[in-house]
């Protein structure tokens, strides 16, 4: 199996206080040890970056907040694709890329597991991609879960969010594992 790594959304704006408290601090260098493992291994990997229409949002082109995390910023002829939606693949040429490439399975991290990684992680199976999810290369924010919907609920923290998306996805749409057990399978 041809397996890519697809990096999404980790970017500068998601270190605004806009977002609230995150989970996962380690989400950044996780993300950059599977980077690396591609890298060495000269395996395809795809960088996805959001342009948000929204002129509040952190990650409107205005705002300054667009730019890639140097931890994992793309090098000259790496892939990079933005997009507008959820998806990693609306809008963009990320299926097309992965089939040109005979890629058949794709390992995904990135932010957040509520939006972005959630949808992409969805999109991919339901593409046929046999999908892998590294949970802690991914990370959520407490303001990801309006509950005001539920009568009394309590508010769920950012690690509650994560933990229920990524249990929601596993199984389902990906197998979910740690970074250790990704690049331990990877060798």
């Amino acid at each position: 199996m041809s397996r890519a790594l697809i990096l999404i959304d980790i970017q500068e704006g998601m270190d605004s206080p806009l977002w609230g408290a995150r989970n996962n601090p380690d989400a950044e260098h996780n993300a950059a040890r599977l980077l690396s493992r591609f890298r060495d291994a000269g395996a395809p990997l795809f960088h996805v970056y959001h342009l948000s229409t929204r002129a509040t949002s952190p990650l409107h082109p205005d705002n300054g907040g667009t730019k890639i995390k140097a931890i994992v910023a793309p090098r000259d002829g790496e892939p990079v694709y933005s997009k507008q939606t959820n998806s990693a693949f609306i809008g963009t040429a990320l299926e097309s890329d992965l089939r040109k490439a005979g890629v058949t399975g794709v390992v995904i991290a990135g932010l957040s597991t509520p939006q972005c990684i959630s949808t992409s992680v969805r999109m991919a199976a339901n593409l046929g991609f046999d999908t892998w999810l590294a949970h802690d290369a991914c990370a959520a924010f407490e303001t990801h879960a309006d509950n005001s919907w539920s009568d009394g609920a309590p508010k769920m923290t950012a690690d509650d969010i994560h933990r229920a998306e990524v249990s929601m996805l596993h199984g389902e749409f990906c197998r979910a594992d740690s970074t250790d057990a990704i690049l331990e399978a990877l060798t």
